[in-house]
């Protein structure tokens, strides 16, 4: 008989020299292992033969089927070292060990998770205060990364859990009312513009208006200065003549301050009090040189922004344009 036929232990010896041997689903090999679900933490298992032959597992402290033990932990054989040190409550040496937080959780998800992320934070800051200077030590930091981010993952969708039917009871709301709110708006836009020719038009009167009575304004001050330089002039008359010539000079004085008023612009409109709509100015841009307003905008921050996502989305692509290069870096992610 071959040593291998005799020593039991051999395959899972193998396994942890990196040399693993053939494997079979449901048909275990004696050993140490470990397993977890998804993104749980690792539970330790054992795999034996008893003195009558049948197969024996055992995960943590439960008693498990051998079979199905082994279809999830064949990939990953321990130490017994490692398999005592886990059962006895110390964790892995590549793993951080999972936050002292107990069982005794808030039944509220949010302050559940919350206590977990505390737990996990105070933890992955203690360990950030040394550098990493093994390969355990990389291991538990990309544990620790990925705890933390499931955690993120949770609170993403626990949080649509939470607000669905406030986003759902929204967009009936939003849906009830979205016509009797956007009909009459643009209704009341399309009133406007159907005013825009005739206001328009308006204005140019006045504006033919205003130009006459600015005319009549300036001959009427003039006639008024002539006067006044005429009855200041007069010598001779008698006193009642030079009142006559003084008042008559008052007279057109005031008749050109109410021609300077009449040139006061008047805005075309229409309606009433509450509801007057008039012409106003609204400034736009047109773009009569885009190359040369590009280069006149290109040192404000939204548009180095924006070139700058472009810039990426290219890059990304594989496109290298003109002006910028494809810059790799290594990250951890």
């Amino acid at each position: 008989m071959s040593q291998t036929e005799t020593n039991i232990w051999h395959w899972w010896q193998e396994a942890l020299a990196g040399r693993v041997g053939p494997m079979s689903e449901g048909q275990p090999e004696q050993g140490y292992y470990r397993t977890r679900f998804k993104d749980g933490q690792w539970e330790p298992v054992a795999i034996w033969k008893d003195e009558d032959g049948a197969w024996l597992a055992m995960r943590g402290e439960r008693i498990v089927d051998a079979g199905d033990a082994w279809n999830f932990c064949r990939t990953h054989p321990v130490s017994y070292e490692a398999y005592q040190k886990a059962i006895d409550g110390a964790g892995w040496d590549d793993e951080p060990p999972a936050p002292a937080i107990g069982h005794n959780l808030p039944s509220d998800p949010f302050e559940a998770l919350r206590l977990e992320y505390e737990a996990e934070k105070e933890q992955a800051e203690a360990f950030m205060k040394a550098p990493i200077k093994t390969q355990a030590d990389a291991d538990r930091a990309a544990i620790l990364s990925k705890r933390v981010a499931t955690i993120a993952k949770k609170a993403t969708d626990l949080h649509k859990v939470e607000k669905q039917p406030h986003l759902d009871a929204g967009r009936v709301v939003d849906t009830k009312w979205r016509d009797l709110k956007e009909e009459p708006d643009l209704l009341s836009k399309r009133l406007k513009r159907h005013m825009d020719d005739f206001l328009r038009e308006q204005q140019r009167v006045e504006a033919e208006r205003q130009r006459a009575a600015q005319a009549e304004a300036d001959r009427k001050r003039r006639d008024a200065e002539d006067a006044a330089r005429r009855a200041a002039e007069a010598a001779g008359p008698s006193a009642e003549e030079q009142a006559a010539a003084q008042a008559n000079a008052e007279r057109l004085a005031r008749e050109a301050a109410e021609a300077e008023r009449a040139t006061q612009t008047r805005n075309a409109a229409a309606g009433r009090t509450g509801a007057r709509v008039s012409l106003r100015t609204f400034v736009s841009a047109e773009i009569t040189d885009y190359d040369a307003l590009v280069m006149a905008l290109k040192d404000r921050p939204e548009i180095r922004d924006v070139v700058n996502s472009l810039a990426n989305r290219a890059a990304k692509a594989g496109v290298e344009l003109a002006g910028m290069k494809i810059k790799e870096e290594q990250r951890a992610a």
